[in-house]
């Protein structure tokens, strides 16, 4: 056994941005943590140059975000690095919840089949920033480690618009200016304090331990979460499996816990002791004491000034919605942000974003408020609620589905966006207009394949066929192909076809027809972040042009 050590990555002095008058560059990240990388490497894969600012020169300090939904494991997918993720987290679809020792909830996050990625993998923060870090390099990103922004200042007023960067370096401070910043710098965010932009919420009057041990231990790869365990009375625990023998477990202490005290090896070991209730040796890998809150900024948005991740928005660690909230917000952004950097779009498409992703910050919020109130009930009403669901779970299947240990992270469905063209037709299932693709198997070229790993790559039509289409729906079809935003098509059929011109998904199971609940001639046109735009159940490509320039808010 033993303990991680960080790497160090090298400084690279900036004595060539040094001028009078500051350079400009088009696009500049604040932030190096996983939602900054994944802006970086997104950026990188629109053609956009991009520089990266850290003050740090290394990455995370202890595990922090362990648990990684399937849908950034998707998003993950499309950055490049969701392979190398999986293959050293720990995937897990079943979660357990305990009433001291007695199982009363269980969920299973992907309860069919026909999905590449699992319901979540647990993985080490700092092994998914060395994956980011190094794919953001391969694609040509500039990180500048030890370069700390203290001061940005806006102009909003003219043509002209940017941001003014004040950066200090181990060689000096210089100013830098940005067309457009993305400001992903954490919850504490000192470029939102240096602004003074707002952030609202709640903040929750509850102590957590966090211990990362590192052991060799049996238990399956599910997540446990116990109510009043034997082992710590009272309270709650909190047990996930990480990669290379490290075992997550947070005890929850109350608001009048010690913080420093609490931290001490002679206060942890016991506890640990306790919860293992043998003699197996371990070793603390890192220790740390949480609070938490849940807020947002009131816009995400202020001019070329865009906030991702823990910067906008910080939601309580029940649920996993932190570190997979950021990815989505980049997800939403990059493609919006590069179309108007590429004069595709007008900056107006920036506002979506901040309406879209500040739905899902509240819905996040709402959940994970929800979770917080049932596992650290602060009022009479609420804590006589919490322990009559848990007595009830016991011996009532009804009760089980109330108890609420975390609704884990799902992604939002962004049915409200005005990016959206409504249903015109009658539909089934889950795939509505802002939805968030599902996955399916395909063939491809008589290869197996994934559907999410032929989209989000701009914005793509799915035309599903039985026969091949005529001369004039594939004249029609390439001249999506030529407009001033190229819609590319995909054929999906039943069958192995051959289109020229055209990729062809075989759905060899019937998984896509039946999750789009797709006939002959079905349509549907999707976003480069694999969210749903707009579907018919005929293909029309007046429609289709039509939806395209109101999702880039020229309609």
């Amino acid at each position: 056994m033993g303990a991680y050590v960080n790497p160090i990555y090298p400084y690279k002095a900036s004595t060539e941005w040094m001028t009078t008058p500051p350079q400009r560059k088009p696009l500049i990240v604040i932030g190096a943590g996983p939602v900054g990388l994944a802006a970086a490497i997104d950026a990188r894969l629109q053609g956009l140059e991009v520089v990266v600012f850290d003050d740090d020169k290394t990455v995370s300090v202890g595990s922090r975000a362990v648990c990684y939904a399937k849908r950034s494991l998707e998003i993950l997918d499309r950055l490049g690095i969701a392979d190398e993720a999986c293959g050293l987290g720990v995937s897990w679809n079943i979660g357990r919840t305990f009433l001291e020792e007695d199982e009363v909830y269980q969920f299973n996050l992907v309860p069919d089949a026909g999905h590449k990625r699992p319901g979540m993998i647990n993985l080490q923060q700092y092994h998914v920033e060395e994956m980011l870090i190094a794919r953001a390099l391969e694609l040509g990103a500039d990180i500048r480690w030890q370069h700390k922004v203290t001061a940005v200042t806006r102009h909003d007023e003219g043509h002209d618009d940017h941001a003014t960067l004040t950066v200090e370096t181990p060689d000096g401070a210089f100013d830098i200016e940005a067309d457009w910043l993305v400001v992903a710098d954490g919850a504490r965010s000192p470029i939102r304090r240096h602004l003074g932009l707002d952030i609202e919420g709640r903040v929750f009057q509850d102590r957590f331990l966090i211990a990362d041990v590192i052991m060799k231990a049996d238990y399956p790869a599910e997540r446990w979460f116990w109510f009043d365990p034997p082992f710590h009375p009272n309270q709650s625990v909190l047990l996930h499996k990480q990669s290379n023998n490290v075992w997550r477990i947070d005890f929850q202490l109350g608001w009048d816990a010690d913080p420093e005290e609490e931290k001490k090896p002679e206060k942890v070991i016991p506890r640990l002791q306790a919860m293992l209730g043998d003699e197996r040796p371990f070793e603390l890998e890192w220790v740390s004491i949480y609070t938490f809150q849940c807020r947002r900024m009131t816009d995400f948005r202020h001019g070329r000034v865009l906030f991702v991740g823990d910067a906008a928005h910080q939601v309580s660690p029940f649920g996993a919605r932190g570190a997979n909230s950021g990815f989505q917000d980049v997800d939403d952004l990059m493609w919006k942000l590069a179309l108007v950097m590429k004069g595709q779009a007008g900056d107006r498409l920036l506002d979506t974003y901040a309406h879209d992703r500040q739905f899902a910050a509240d819905e996040n919020i709402m959940n994970s408020t929800r979770s917080t109130d049932f596992i650290t009930p602060k009022s009479r009403t609420s804590k006589t609620f919490r322990n009559e669901v848990l007595a009830l779970a016991k011996h009532h299947p009804f009760a089980r589905k109330l108890v609420n240990s975390g609704r884990l992270s799902v992604p939002s469905f962004l049915t409200h966006s005005v990016l959206n063209t409504p249903d015109a037709d009658v539909f089934a299932g889950q795939m509505v207009p802002g939805a968030p693709m599902d996955d399916a198997p395909v063939q491809v070229n008589g290869q197996d394949a994934w559907l999410l790993d032929q989209v989000g790559k701009g914005f793509q039509c799915l035309l599903f066929v039985d026969a091949a289409p005529s001369a004039d729906t594939l004249a029609t079809l390439q001249a999506l192909k030529q407009g001033a935003v190229q819609v590319h098509t995909l054929i999906v059929s039943p069958t192995a076809l051959t289109v020229p011109g055209l990729a062809v998904l075989v759905d060899v199971q019937g998984w896509v027809a039946k999750r789009y609940d797709a006939q002959t001639g079905t349509a549907y046109l999707l976003r480069p972040d694999q969210h749903v735009l707009a579907r018919w159940r005929q293909f029309n490509p007046a429609a289709v042009q039509a939806a395209v320039a109101r999702a880039i808010c020229k309609a």
